[in-house]
Formats: structure tokens, C-alpha cells, sequence
């Protein structure tokens, strides 16, 4: 199962860094990664990803995201990709 993580917040050193290395505390592996800085300070991710071995739910996975955009002061959240298309299909 594919699964869309989406991060919002200021640019800094070691986002990218940061997320990767928590997923793959979960064993999830990234399959796309679209990143763009805004006017020089606002950071946007958006990363594909492959949930289907990952070692916890993605309800779990949702809760270790945004307590790392937590410690970060970011907006970190996963959503399975089939939400995330329907949500954002007109």
C-alpha cells in the first residue's frame, strides 16, 4: 500500500534528513520526493511512499510524524495515497 506524506513549515538544515531517517525506522521506503523552498523561507514536501512492510499502522506512523514536526516546528502528515487523491481530485 502507497501511502502520501506531506510537510509544511520555515526551511531549515536536516528536514529532509530527519523524515527519511523516521521512516525508515519503520521500514518504509520512499518511492517519490517533490520539495520546494517558497520566497526563500517556506519549506513544502510532498513524498510517495511504500507502507506495505512498514512495521506499524499508519495511524502509528502518523503519530511519530507529527511528533517529529513537532520537535521541528513543522507540519508533518501521512495519509493512505487513495485519500489523498480523493481528497484532492475536483
Amino acid at each position: 500500500m502507497n501511502a502520501i506524506v506531506t510537510v509544511v513549515g520555515q526551511d531549515k538544515v536536516g528536514i529532509i534528513a530527519a523524515i527519511c531517517i523516521r521512516l525508515a525506522e519503520y521500514n518504509v521506503n520512499i518511492l517519490d520526493i517533490s520539495q520546494t523552498v517558497l520566497q526563500g523561507a517556506a519549506f513544502t514536501m510532498v513524498m510517495a511512499v511504500d507502507v506495505s512492510k512498514a512495521t506499524a499502522t499508519i495511524g502509528e506512523l502518523g503519530t511519530a510524524l507529527a511528533e517529529l514536526g513537532k520537535e521541528m516546528d513543522l507540519s508533518i502528515r501521512i495519509q493512505r495515497e487513495e485519500i489523498f487523491e480523493a481528497m484532492h481530485t475536483i
